[in-house]
């Protein structure tokens, strides 16, 4: 079954130009099942390209989703329209008081400042909390996933000498997990962060397990059981040009960065870069769709419900 999404959300022309099966509203009302309803916190800056690139890998699932965007209230967007935001996405405080199945938290481009100084971070700890009793599974990325590890388990994140940025190889600890069914044992991933969390800080917490690790970039990866939750630290959801445009934009902005590692062919910023992360992308979030299926209950209410 494909996505189910609004019909007029720009991220549906470049979907179904890319071959992704996307469901019209009016089609989905047809089909007598329950979509499995998840949430996307779009807390970065340019929403419409981040819509797409989550909204490609949940679309890629054989199961009917119906995916509801979401961002936080106190905060206001600089880089996306009022119209648009108006127009596809609900507040926190709108929704709160609904069930999903999935809940997906994205990075934010906020990694330099203490969590306490983020301007949001109060409506932040409350949207971790609530995931507890109205979500099944949380997927958090980046700063989202370094923010959420911090309020359940208080690890800390540290700053880098200089951005973790490009493509590194990375480790499959757990072959059995449900989350790394048909992975290889080592995988290309984008990184892009100027912080990281340290596998000496997970480790003193056993409910945590890493899944995926890299020798030069450290940890990726991390489940959480009792919590039935996922810290992904680093960019599967990239598309083949979001590290390239990264870059410009800095060297065009005067601001120093290095060129991201192993990404452009030869080094050359003139070549396009290939992109070999889209299958492991897919995979990790066709597991984790899955893995929500077989584990939701149906009633949607129940959601939460033992874990109270």
């Amino acid at each position: 079954m494909p996505i189910r999404i609004p019909d007029t959300l720009p991220a549906f022309e470049t979907l179904v130009h890319e071959g992704v099966r996307v469901m019209t509203e009016t089609m989905a009302v047809r089909q007598d099942i329950r979509p499995l309803q998840i949430g996307l916190l779009n807390l970065m800056p340019n929403k419409i390209k981040t819509e797409v690139q989550f909204a490609r890998l949940i679309g890629a699932s054989p199961l009917q989703v119906e995916l509801t965007l979401v961002r936080v209230g106190g905060h206001k967007a600089k880089n996306t329209s009022e119209e648009h935001l108006l127009a596809f996405y609900q507040t926190w405080e709108e929704v709160k008081d609904r069930k999903f199945d999935g809940f997906i938290i994205t990075g934010a481009p906020v990694e330099n400042l203490a969590y306490e100084e983020v301007t949001y971070w109060n409506e932040m700890q409350q949207i971790f909390d609530w995931t507890e009793t109205n979500v099944h599974s949380t997927m958090n990325v980046c700063w989202g996933a370094m923010a959420a590890i911090y309020h359940f388990h208080k690890v800390p994140k540290h700053a880098l000498k200089e951005k973790a940025f490009g493509v590194y190889r990375h480790r499959n600890l757990s072959p059995a997990s449900v989350y790394l069914n048909g992975f290889s044992d080592d995988f290309q991933v984008p990184v892009s962060r100027w912080t990281e969390v340290r596998r000496r800080d997970i480790e003193k917490h056993p409910d945590l397990e890493i899944l995926m690790e890299s020798d030069e970039m450290g940890v990726c990866l991390v489940h959480e059981k009792r919590g039935n939750r996922l810290y992904m630290f680093n960019h599967v959801e990239y598309d083949s040009t979001s590290l390239g445009d990264e870059y410009f934009r800095d060297v065009n902005s005067g601001v120093p960065i290095k060129m991201p590692h192993d990404y452009f062919p030869h080094n050359d910023p003139t070549l396009t870069p290939l992109n070999r992360w889209r299958s492991h992308a897919h995979l990790l979030f066709g597991n984790w769709i899955n893995e929500i299926y077989q584990t939701t209950p149906y009633d949607l209410q129940e959601i939460g419900v033992d874990r109270r």
